[in-house]
């Protein structure tokens, strides 16, 4: 059983110039009835643990008669004094307790004690108790500005969030202030908008936010510190009953997910929210998240806000690539791991695969990525019986397989494609245009950005990546990595947020080729409301001339839909100069993939390939020219067939080894997607 006495901060204000303070006063009572000192004293709040003494709830009333005598019998309404149980320091979940009286106050020990104040008999004792309770003040105060260091230190260590670190200090240092003139109502008015992407430590800031709060000691923070809400905008008004605490003792710290209601915060719905968080501002620290978008957006979406609340806006950026390094190397080092200086390319080759869908997480990727790669690391060192902690190039696996590596060149890739040729000699045409204007020293660099057109399959992706390569190795691109994403990836959900989206991710390609395959589908929009290609499109534009000079975007996508996007965009148009086609490839191209592919990894016998040229001849010419036939992709899919059907036989047969047998060929291009010469019956009647 604890004993806890807490003082109204005015009151105690009001008593500060007595001789003897109430806090004093109390000290000098229970040091003479029961001969304890305080476990724990400060200006606002005194605790007794039970080592000692066994608190009862008469004791209680005696104390609570003394302080009658000396304050007034209104000294109850600033003066609380309880009994717990349970840890004393973990006042959240401690409980009351009701004990039988076994003591009673009397008028001699009241006098008592008044007479021991009035002829200095306590002095003594009370300049001992000072000495000692002081220096528990003083430790408790130490021990408060270490909380406070301890959230500061873990905000300095966050990788950028600039606004957000110059908040936390501000209310490090307001919080003397907040406490002196209690105006903690005043600093709860003020809510917040922070425009942050999902992935880049909203909830991390938000913890730490929570945390400060508590550090400072300017409030209380309910048991869930703080609670996220995802707000529709159709049900914004229904969400007033988080801002209501039942308990008056604790603040809620609580996050609003606004992005939906962007476009809409005028509506009668989204203003009877935003009156229910101006009511209950002062028990309530209100958050406001949108994803990060443009400032003029910011801006206008503040202004709103602003009607009925003050805000303050906080912006965190998405990471470049020095920051996810930081923020890797951290991760990594958490595990007792490094990464080999070499190894970050590949680390990041990684990263970019990751991006390819326009989807990015920021912190949850880098640590997903990060885990992948020591958890493979480590069964390397089981299989090998090693104990490396270093990362080093071949621990990362990268999902594309089929991207250029070793020794050969770029243009001897470039040779070596099928059908390759005429595109060769177009790449070569426009490096050579490239080197001249450098040696000549005729000013800017002729703009290099380039169209691919052609149908699927036909080796559009996979020349872009050997013409970053050749790129690289010419010294016209400082990187040479390659980013590929399709059109749509880069348009957002909400309002504002494609402009800063498509900026991020062309400030990714930096150096680098970006190529974009389905470009047309950000002139044709989609079936939404809201289309927000032509916002895409606009910030592209302005990217590809302002860096003209410093990566090369790519846009691919059939032929005819390509001629649509560059007859709607002049200035998309004049920006990129060169087209290169890519014709479907004919039957003989097809059946030398094949080829390919086969002797790139299998064993075979030579039957196979008499049948496959047998198929591939047979092929329409109707079938090999449409718009919709795949190309290689219909190639690769027929070779992947075929080896299934091998390694089905291999395994029925207990044999180790895969063979490709022309059977198994025959077996595969029987399946239906592959049975593209039947004769169709012909049908009786009319």
């Amino acid at each position: 059983m604890y004993l806890k006495i807490k003082f109204n901060h005015k009151w105690m204000i009001k008593h500060r110039d007595n001789d003897k303070t109430p806090v004093d006063m109390i000290i000098c009572f229970i040091e003479k009835k029961k001969s304890v000192t305080p476990f724990i004293r400060t200006m606002s709040e005194l605790r007794y643990d039970d080592k000692v003494v066994e608190w009862s709830e008469s004791f209680v009333e005696i104390l609570q008669e003394f302080l009658k005598l000396k304050y007034g019998d209104d000294v109850d309404n600033y003066i609380d004094i309880c009994l717990y149980e349970g840890d004393l320091t973990a006042l959240d979940s401690v409980k009351e307790c009701v004990v039988e009286p076994e003591e009673i106050l009397t008028e001699e020990d009241l006098d008592e004690i008044e007479n021991m104040f009035e002829n200095g008999e306590f002095e003594d004792l009370l300049q001992k108790i000072k000495s000692d309770t002081d220096k528990l003040e003083d430790k408790d105060a130490d021990n408060i500005d270490l909380k406070v260091q301890s959230v500061l230190k873990d905000v300095s260590e966050l990788v950028g969030a600039k606004e957000f670190k110059a908040l936390a200090l501000e209310v490090a240092n307001m919080a003397e202030q907040i406490k002196k003139n209690n105006t903690f109502s005043v600093f709860a008015n003020q809510c917040y908008l922070f425009s942050v992407a999902d992935g880049y430590g909203y909830t991390t800031c938000l913890n730490l936010l929570s945390r400060l709060l508590e550090s400072v000691d300017i409030c209380k923070l309910n048991n869930h510190r703080f609670n996220e809400i995802k707000v529709e905008s159709k049900k914004a008004s229904g969400l007033s009953g988080y801002l209501r605490m039942a308990d008056n003792d604790y603040v809620s710290l609580i996050s609003y997910d606004i992005s939906e209601c962007m476009d809409n915060t005028d509506s009668v719905e989204f203003k009877s929210f935003l009156r229910s968080v101006a009511k209950f501002a002062d028990k309530n620290i209100v958050v406001f998240r949108v994803p990060f978008v443009e400032k003029d957006v910011l801006a206008k979406l503040e202004f709103s806000l602003n009607d009925l609340l003050s805000v303050r806006t906080v912006t965190i950026p998405p990471f470049g690539e020095n920051e996810l390094k930081v923020i890797a190397q951290k991760e990594f080092e958490k595990y007792g791991f490094n990464v080999a200086k070499p190894a970050w390319k590949k680390f990041f080759e990684r990263i970019t695969e990751e991006k390819s869908d326009g989807k990015f997480y920021g912190l949850n990727t880098i640590f997903k990525v990060v885990k992948e790669i020591i958890y493979d690391k480590q069964l390397s060192n089981v299989n090998k019986k090693s104990d490396n902690k270093l990362i080093v190039s071949r621990d990362i696996k990268l999902w594309n397989k089929n991207i250029p590596t070793g020794s050969t060149s770029g243009l001897e890739q470039l040779s070596k494609l099928v059908g390759g040729e005429n595109i060769k000699k177009r790449v070569e045409e426009i490096i050579a245009q490239i080197e001249l204007s450098k040696k000549l020293d005729i000013g800017e660099r002729p703009c290099i950005h380039m169209r691919f057109v052609g149908n699927p399959g036909t080796g559009k992706t996979t020349v872009a990546r050997i013409i970053g390569r050749v790129l690289k190795e010419k010294g016209v691109l400082r990187v040479g990595n390659f980013y590929e994403y399709k059109g749509r990836d880069f348009c957002g959900e909400h309002i504002g947020e494609t402009a800063p989206k498509t900026a991020s991710m062309f400030r990714d390609a930096y150096g680098s080729v970006l190529f974009i395959d389905e470009a047309y589908s950000l002139y044709y929009g989609d079936k939404g409301s809201r289309d927000y290609g032509r916002e895409a499109l606009d910030t592209m534009i302005a990217q590809m001339e302002n860096h003209r000079d410093d990566f090369v975007v790519i846009m691919a996508g059939y032929t005819d839909d390509m001629e649509i996007l560059m007859k709607g965009n002049a200035g998309l148009a004049s920006r990129m100069p060169y087209t290169i086609e890519f014709p479907n490839f004919t039957k003989e191209q097809l059946y030398e993939i094949f080829v390919s592919m086969v002797k790139s990894k299998f064993k075979y016998e030579e039957s196979l390939f008499e049948e496959a040229h047998k198929y591939f001849s047979n092929l329409s010419d109707e079938f090999v020219q449409a718009k919709e036939f795949s190309n290689a992709r219909f190639v690769r899919n027929l070779f992947e067939r075929t080896w299934a059907k091998a390694s089905m036989r291999c395994q029925l047969s207990g044999k180790k080894d895969i063979v490709l047998l022309k059977d198994d060929f025959d077996l595969a291009s029987k399946d239906n997607e592959f049975k593209i010469n039947t004769p169709k019956k012909m049908r009786l009647g009319f």
